[in-house]
């Protein structure tokens, strides 16, 4: 029988919030009518202080347009770091062995924190897009745990 989860999410709370990288390349002649589609690429990862009860996510975005026609490209580079406050973090992240390399997370903590990041972080990139050749660029709606993976 599978653990019961001990994950309250009145226990969570966000205290932080930085954009550590964010970069729009777009050349002079760059025409953004002739977008046709965008790539993309994103990482997501977390670290943990279990004696302070707090959590780190770390996402990282990288965008590139898909043109009609022969143009540079424009690009976009972001990468933002939140910060939770988990006051049962003891309770839902705990480490394989004792020099504390690898830790095993609780997963609706991971998928919790992996869905709020992403979809603040698509919040944000729609408002730092606006007026770029990137906007019209939106982060798709996806399965929270495929960036846990």
């Amino acid at each position: 029988m599978k653990a019961e989860s001990s994950l309250d999410v009145k226990q969570m709370e966000l205290l932080d919030f930085q954009l550590i990288k964010g970069a729009i390349e777009s050349p002079f002649e760059f025409n953004p009518n002739e977008v046709d589609g965008h790539d993309f690429g994103v990482n997501f990862n977390m670290g943990f202080n279990i004696e302070d009860s707090l959590l780190k996510a770390d996402f990282e975005v990288d965008i590139t347009t898909k043109s009609n026609i022969e143009q540079e490209e424009a690009r976009g580079q972001f990468t933002f770091a939140f910060i939770f406050g988990i006051h049962n973090l003891k309770e839902l992240v705990r480490f394989e062995d004792a020099k504390q390399n690898k830790p095993i997370v609780d997963g609706n903590l991971a998928n919790a924190i992996a869905s709020v990041t992403y979809s603040t972080s698509r919040g944000i990139l729609l408002t730092r897009f606006q007026g770029t050749a990137l906007r019209n660029f939106m982060l798709p709606i996806i399965n929270p745990n495929d960036l846990l993976k």
